[in-house]
């Protein structure tokens, strides 16, 4: 996974227990609209990647914020944009949606 060991990361199991605790934060969709459509994680809003610098506004740089994407690699760059941006509380998820397809498949997260 490129760019992973250079941001912070959050498992599936961790977002699941911050999903339940903490609805407070941000949860960021960074693919497109298409794979948006086919799958997400319930309660993220969609900001594909490359559109990401003309939306900064829209996000609390204050909040806690956890990015993903397909596996991985978009959203840590993400993460790694939005930490230049002043977003110091932005971590990426592990192993993106798939991870998140897998435990769900396993029922050890929700739906």
């Amino acid at each position: 996974m490129l760019f992973s060991s250079a941001v912070p990361e959050i498992t599936v199991l961790e977002l699941s227990q911050k999903i339940a605790q903490d609805p407070r934060f941000i949860l960021l969709d960074v693919r497109e609209q298409d794979e948006y459509d086919a799958a997400h994680i319930p309660t993220s809003v969609l900001i594909p990647l490359g559109q990401l610098p003309a939306h900064l506004g829209e996000l609390d740089p204050q909040k806690d914020i956890v990015v993903y994407c397909h596996s991985g690699g978009r959203s840590a760059r993400a993460v790694a944009f939005l930490q230049a941006s002043g977003f110091r509380h932005a971590k990426n998820l592990v192993g993106g949606i798939l991870e998140w397809q897998n435990h769900q498949a396993r029922g050890t997260v929700g739906p």
